[in-house]
């Protein structure tokens, strides 16, 4: 705990935790190029979630809303993980025939 002249105490955990998830997507400029650094950035932030997230809490979301939301999510990933099983597999080349005696 930090102690203000005032009297008031401030928790620095607490502000620490919320700056710690910045310290893993530092991108550093190269050269002066910041269009490239940024789009990188941007990948990063993407492909972690980060910016999805910020939009989505930007307002308000019902809780029924949020559960819909959730729910769609969870059947889309169970379908895509398994049509991309199903895919690979198609793809095999060293399979066995499944269609013997035709």
């Amino acid at each position: 705990m930090v102690q203000q002249p005032v009297g008031i105490k401030v928790r620095t955990g607490h502000i620490m935790s919320k700056h710690l998830r910045f310290i893993a997507r530092t991108i550093m400029v190269q050269d002066g190029n910041v269009d490239a650094a940024y789009k990188t950035l941007n990948r990063v932030l993407t492909q972690d979630g980060i910016i999805e997230s910020v939009k989505r809490k930007r307002y308000y979301e019902k809780p029924c809303r949020e559960r819909q939301r959730k729910t769609y999510e969870n059947c889309k990933r169970i379908y895509n993980t398994e049509m991309a099983r199903k895919i690979a597999f198609i793809s095999k080349t060293n399979r066995a025939d499944p269609w013997l005696g035709c």
